[in-house]
């Protein structure tokens, strides 16, 4: 992959606040330090460093998050105010790791999100 200070601003960003943001959010923040950088590039960048492996894609389509932290972790998507939360619970927890799927292969990663309301939303729905 050729070097590209942008693409360098945007693994910045996701490094200095792990909150797995938005290709909006991220085009934002890197909008500080380059005004001109467009949300097609923030895009085709994030597309590239997903293919690299570099970054993971998590969320449906059409509302993605992102996240460098690649390493085997689960997330939760709180429904009410929309916050990300990392899970790292080992894969051992859910029986998956080194399991064999139905097709007979090998399960070497997976990737598992859980929706539901976090503790901050309770708290308020309750009170």
């Amino acid at each position: 992959m050729k070097h590209s200070h942008k693409r360098d601003a945007i693994c910045e960003v996701l490094k200095a606040k792990r909150d797995h943001p938005t290709a909006d959010m991220i085009c934002e923040r890197v909008r500080e330090k380059y005004p001109e950088i467009s949300l097609a590039t923030v895009y085709r960048n994030l597309s590239q460093l997903c293919s690299d492996g570099a970054i993971i894609k998590i969320g449906a389509a059409g509302r993605e998050r992102y996240d460098i932290d690649t390493s085997d972790h689960t997330h939760f998507f709180c429904e009410a105010c929309g916050e990300v939360y990392d899970i790292f619970s080992p894969l051992e927890l859910y029986g998956l790791a080194n399991a064999e799927c139905e097709i007979g292969g090998k399960i070497n990663f997976a990737h598992i999100t859980f929706r539901g309301q976090c503790k901050n939303c309770i708290r308020k729905e309750n009170n």
